[in-house]
């Protein structure tokens, strides 16, 4: 017999409920459901009672106004723990679960917080400590999944007949190639560079550069980087950059031959995406030029994208990402913090809480990035390894998906990096379910 599906009864039909109904019932519970706003067609079928009225034999959620809401509104949360999880949003007795789940997970989501106003850091993003779960101590934890987990539990005891679908941990590899080469590729510049210091330690015996013939270049360490990804089989993503050369923007020109021919290579090997340069998220033209001149470069038009220096800004960002044909983004996440910034340990859609709907951007977000742990925390690889392990068993814990940045420049092959190299590799080895 089929599972029936679930009616969630509710006084108005809102996009806010009927997103985070699908969210969390429909993609992680793999549960049927329908909105009700008259009672008269409840029928027989599990009913969860998401209003202020009465319904007899339902599960009751009492609605914070969240949901029901237009707009963005600042708010006064507190949070409390239940059953080991910080919890926010608290129903009264006569509620059948001890918080609101939807309007939570919802304001977790959708980056709720980050419409609000904030004082950004020196590059015009959201700072990790701002947030309510920085603030209270649960960034490393993906309470929507764990939540819901919980919820289900105690859904099924009220309608034992429901079945939901088991959760499954996987994992991802992802590179931001921010610089392919140190001097292969940019031999003028580079050289240059070298010169200048070779003099200068040397004297005029140090006018020699580099020779980018006669020697590897140590940042070109792609094919230790596909032979590792291989032997796992896991799913992997490159992320290159085409935009113009910047303060902060190191890439070799989109139309050095050395540079083209390794994206070309390695996109007939691996997925591949762009990775948008520092200013671009902000400048619908300059995106469209870079997404343009990644399909001259692979005979593809690049569907999935990460944010140089992760600069997002909601929903502006993601508004011009959908214009230009992203229908992938790979940005949220923290730079100077490891965690889930969303809450949340599993791909999601993005939800504009400015035109108020769901968009058909699906948000990956990343919990672990190499710079994160070496350069903004200074952890040993001691405190590192044990910080992605703490990531890795929340996420394994929530079934989503373990989503890490690696950086070709933390893989060189020196002695000071070889720790980090294990550690990549352990990753990489670290099975899924």
């Amino acid at each position: 017999m089929e599972p029936k599906g679930i009616k969630i009864f509710v006084s108005s039909n809102s996009s806010r409920i009927r997103y985070i109904a699908r969210l969390l019932l429909e993609e992680i519970l793999g549960l049927k459901w329908e909105i009700v706003t008259d009672r008269r067609k409840l029928g027989k079928s599990p009913v969860i009672n998401y209003s202020d009225e009465d319904i007899k034999d339902a599960f009751r959620i009492e609605p914070d106004p969240l949901l029901y809401e237009t707009g963005i509104k600042e708010r006064e949360i507190v949070v409390t723990r239940w059953r080991g999880l910080p919890v926010f949003f608290l129903t009264s007795p006569k509620s059948d679960f001890p918080f609101d789940i939807f309007a939570a997970s919802f304001y977790l989501v959708t980056r709720y917080e980050e419409y609000l106003g904030f004082e950004p850091d020196n590059h015009g993003r959201y700072r990790a400590e701002n947030s309510l779960a920085f603030m209270n101590d649960f960034l490393r934890i993906p309470v929507v999944d764990l939540w819901t987990r919980e919820f289900a539990r105690v859904l099924i005891k009220k309608f034992p007949f429901i079945v939901v679908k088991r959760s499954e941990n996987k994992s991802m590899i992802t590179f931001d190639v921010d610089e392919a080469f140190e001097y292969k590729g940019n031999a003028f510049l580079k050289g240059i560079g070298n010169i200048v210091s070779n003099i200068t330690r040397h004297g005029s015996k140090g006018i020699t550069g580099k020779d980018e013939k006669s020697e590897k270049d140590p940042y070109d360490v792609f094919d230790y980087l596909k032979e590792t990804i291989k032997k796992s089989g896991k799913k992997t993503t490159f992320f290159f950059p085409v935009g113009d050369h910047t303060r902060f923007d190191k890439n070799p020109g989109w139309k050095n031959h050395k540079y083209r021919k390794l994206i070309a290579d390695i996109n007939g090997e691996f997925d591949t995406g762009i990775h948008f340069s520092y200013n671009a998220g902000s400048k619908i033209g300059l995106l469209k030029e870079e997404l343009s001149r990644f399909r001259t470069i692979t005979g593809k038009s690049a569907k999935s994208s990460r944010l140089h220096f992760l600069r997002l800004r909601l929903p502006e960002t993601y508004r011009n990402l959908i214009e230009a044909g992203i229908t992938e983004d790979y940005s949220m996440g923290y730079a100077e913090e490891p965690g889930f910034r969303a809450g949340i340990a599993r791909p999601f859609n993005f939800y504009d809480l400015v035109a108020e709907k769901e968009t058909e951007l699906r948000i990956v977000p990343f919990q672990i990035m190499d710079a994160t742990l070496s350069e903004y925390k200074m952890l040993d690889i001691s405190s590192a390894s044990d910080v992605v392990k703490e990531i890795i068993d929340r996420t394994e814990q929530a079934g989503g998906l373990f989503v890490s940045i690696w950086h070709n420049t933390t893989l060189i092959d020196k002695p000071e990096r070889r720790e980090w190299r294990a550690l990549f590799e352990n990753i990489v080895k670290n099975p899924d379910s």
